[in-house]
Formats: C-alpha cells, sequence, structure tokens
C-alpha cells in the first residue's frame, strides 16, 4: 500500500517506462517511505499513550489500526481498469448537461451524482448539479446524491420569507441543508451501531435564473468558464491548507503526510463521523467538517459558456486551464455533451489517473458551438495518427511492435493540432483502434490496459 496520492500520479506515468530493475528499487523505496511514516505514526501514539490512561491507550491504538485499514482500501487497485461507463444527458431552463463516471483501476466504484433540471416547490427555473467522491464505501455518496437537494431547498434558512428565495436564503440554506444531512445521517449510523464508517467530498452548481452558486465540500471541484478562460474555480479543502489545518489541531488532531491524522485526505466532507466526536466542539469544528463553502456569482448571458463538476480523479491528471482548453475544443467538433464527458474520463486515465472517475458539463447558450474548420481540422489529425501508426508497425519489420512501444513512438514526435490539454493522451482511442485493426490476432498482452505498461 503506498497512500501517497500525488506520487501515485507523478510515478504512474514514469513507472510505465522503467524496466524491471528499476521497478524493483522503486518498490524498495515506497517500502522504506512507508515504514518512515509508520514509525512516526507509532511515535504520535506513544506520545498520546503518555498523556492518558488505559482508556485513552485502547482509544488511540484501535483508531491507528482502522486508519490503517482505510489506507489499505484505498490503495487497493485493480490488474485491469474497469473502462465502462455510466453516461446521461438533458435539456431544459436554457442548459444542455452530459454526464460521464467510469470506475477505473480502483476495485469499487464509490463515486455518485445528481442532475436535476427544474426544482420543485415553485423553483422550475432552477437545477441542481452535483458530483460525490465517497471514500471507505460508497454509502453516504448514494445517500447525498439522493437526499442533498431536499436537505437544501426544504430547510426554513433557504425558504426565507414569501416569494422566491434571496442570495443570503439560499447561501444560507444551503449551509443549513449540509449541516442537517450530516447530522441526520450520524444519526443513522449510530442506529447501526457505527456500521457505516465512510465519507463524501461534494461539489455542485445550485443554478438560477439570475446567479449561479457554486457548492463545495472537500477535493472535488467545481469550474465556471466564461468568455473562453477558467472565470472561476472551488478551492480544496486539504488538512495541510493553513485555515484547515488550525481547525484541525484546535480540536486535537494533527496533520501528517498530507493527512487528517495521517489517514484522511481531505478536511471537510459529509460523514467521516470517526473524525467528528471531539466533545466540546460544534459540527464546523471537528477534525472533519461537513461545512460547505458557497459561492454566488451573476450570470451572464454573453460571456457564461460551460461549468464542470469533477472528482479528484479527474483534477489529479488535468489542471483547470487544461481541462477547460480540452472541453472547449470538443466543443467545437461534437455537441454530443456525453461524448464529450467520455472522452475526459478516457484522456485522464490514459494520463495515468488511478481513481473513479466522474465529471458532468453543464452548458449555457453561449456555449461553444461545432465549427467546420474545427471538424476538419480533426479528421486530418485522426487520418494522420492512422498513417503514422501504420508506418511504425511497417518500419519494424520482423514481428509486430506492441502498442506501448506504438505510444512512446508517437509521444517523442511533434504532433501538431493535437487536442490542447488531453494532447496525445486523448487520442489514445483512435490509436489503439487502428492498431488492433492492423493487428486482428494480437496477444491480449499488447493491450496495454491490462498490464503495468501504461504509457
Amino acid at each position: 500500500m503506498y497512500c501517497f496520492r500525488r506520487k501515485w500520479v507523478a510515478e504512474a506515468v514514469i513507472w510505465t517506462r522503467l524496466g524491471k530493475s528499476e521497478k524493483r528499487k522503486m518498490g524498495k523505496r515506497r517500502a522504506k517511505e512507508i515504514k518512515r511514516e509508520q514509525k512516526k505514526g507509532r511515535r504520535v501514539i506513544r506520545r498520546e499513550e503518555r498523556r492518558g490512561g488505559q482508556k485513552k491507550r485502547i482509544s488511540v491504538r484501535k483508531k491507528h489500526e482502522t486508519d490503517l485499514e482505510d489506507q489499505d482500501i484505498m490503495g487497493a487497485f485493480l490488474d485491469k481498469p474497469k473502462m465502462e461507463k455510466h453516461n446521461a444527458q438533458g435539456q431544459g431552463n436554457g442548459l444542455r448537461y452530459g454526464l460521464s463516471s467510469m470506475q477505473g483501476w480502483r476495485v469499487e466504484m464509490e463515486d455518485a451524482h445528481t442532475a436535476v433540471i427544474g426544482l420543485p416547490s415553485g423553483l422550475e427555473t432552477w437545477s441542481f448539479f452535483a458530483v460525490y467522491d465517497g471514500h471507505a464505501g460508497s454509502q453516504v455518496a448514494k445517500y447525498c446524491c439522493e437526499h442533498l437537494l431536499d436537505h437544501i431547498t426544504n430547510n426554513q434558512d433557504f425558504k426565507g420569507s414569501t416569494g422566491a428565495p434571496s442570495v443570503e436564503n439560499v447561501k444560507n440554506g444551503i449551509r443549513t441543508g449540509f449541516l442537517e444531512i450530516d447530522e441526520h445521517m450520524r444519526v443513522m449510523s449510530e442506529k447501526k451501531h457505527g456500521a457505516d464508517r465512510s465519507g463524501s467530498t461534494a461539489v455542485g452548481v445550485l443554478i438560477s435564473p439570475q446567479h449561479t452558486y457554486f457548492i463545495n465540500c472537500g477535493d472535488s471541484r467545481g469550474l465556471l468558464c466564461r468568455n473562453r478562460k477558467v472565470y472561476f474555480f472551488t478551492q480544496d479543502h486539504k488538512p495541510s491548507n493553513p485555515l484547515e489545518k488550525e481547525r484541525i489541531q484546535n480540536a486535537g488532531g494533527s496533520v501528517m503526510i498530507q493527512r487528517v491524522n495521517g489517514s484522511l485526505a481531505v478536511s471537510r466532507a459529509l460523514g467521516d463521523f470517526d473524525y467528528k466526536c471531539v466533545h466540546g466542539k460544534g459540527p464546523t469544528e471537528q477534525l472533519v467538517s461537513p461545512e460547505p463553502e458557497v459561492h454566488d456569482i451573476e450570470r451572464s448571458e454573453e460571456d457564461d459558456q460551460f461549468i464542470i463538476l469533477a472528482c479528484d480523479g479527474i483534477w489529479d491528471v488535468m489542471g483547470n486551464e487544461e481541462l477547460c482548453d480540452f472541453v472547449r475544443s470538443r466543443l467545437e467538433v461534437t455537441d454530443d455533451l456525453e461524448k464529450v464527458c467520455n472522452e475526459v474520463v478516457d484522456t485522464c486515465l490514459y494520463k495515468g489517473s488511478r481513481d473513479n472517475m466522474s465529471v458532468i458539463l453543464i452548458c449555457f447558450p453561449n456555449a461553444p458551438k461545432v465549427s467546420p474548420e474545427a471538424v476538419k481540422k480533426e479528421a486530418e489529425l485522426d487520418k494522420y495518427l492512422e498513417s503514422r501508426v501504420e508506418e511504425i508497425i511497417k518500419k519494424q519489420g520482423e514481428g509486430v511492435p506492441d502498442l506501448v512501444h506504438v505510444m512512446r513512438t508517437l509521444a517523442s514526435e511533434n504532433i501538431p493540432s493535437l487536442p490542447p490539454g488531453g494532447e496525445l493522451a486523448s487520442k489514445r482511442n483512435v490509436i489503439e483502434a487502428v492498431y488492433n485493426r492492423l493487428n486482428p490476432y494480437k496477444n491480449d498482452d499488447t493491450d496495454s490496459t491490462s498490464t503495468d505498461d501504461m504509457w
């Protein structure tokens, strides 16, 4: 088990380019790092044991053991990624949306999502979209996708006085809704004798005719593309952030290896009740807080283009500008939003993401339109890549080069007109389709998605 998420992503690409001896060396280095962090954890336990008696000693040691179990679960991967996707799309209220989610390399699919156009109780012109990234189980994410919106819109803070809710009503109602659903899930968990120890981040948008409300709790992220640029994006809630770290320490916790008590990689989340039991502290003062950050942005009919909501499996390998540029380039070659979202998750998989991946794309009326010139350039690029794959295979002479060799060769070349942000990874499906057509009887080992040799 290797618990440093950022290094997972960085080393996923490096790993594919190493020989067996280099891989063994890297594995030994990983093992040493893990041992160092375990020693740090044991020192923390001994310090806590000295401060308390036998009861404290038992609870601290049990907590450490369960934290390590969580890390083992979070570090478990399949031998081959599950690339089947769940898709949906819809339109209304002047919006179009598409979504895609894929399990990827993880042993479980723990993401969930919500997409609702037209809300009840006189809010037919409002819409709500959200992505939930579960951890240590999928229960909290699933429950939130079914019930969070009700908790937001049905509380008195949101409703306010008669008429449409004001901006402050909406912001206060969202915050109250998060705290209410978290407390509701806690009560349900206690009735099950603490059986559910899962948690979930949440990122969403509530869109009214005049405003867009961005909602974030955790390290999933949302962004608004306005005038072809990233206009706004939510801030990830990481334990190492100064304000988050201060709250964690004030609650008696610590931040080790950029995790809460050396275990949880997010500082705000729904669920995760093992981190919300510090006596004398309110729900927003715990080691992990369920309080969302809410930002209201006035809509601009002329400039607003699209919104992206995605879990950290996407953001681990693509930056804000990269993803914005990539989505914009895809919208210029297709108006199928499901297809665009599928290209996003596939590209992130090929860029080295090891996590579940979910993305929702919401387009405003002024979103980029299909351009005949862009479609022509895309077709020319695909044709060029097809011819290059044929040339690489023919140049090999005897024997057929594996797909990894083909991808590495292409990666070393300066290929013009590749999609911005996605680059060659976004064309992996095109390249693989040509390779399979030219080698219909290839050995399964050449399928790089089933080996360690992911390019």
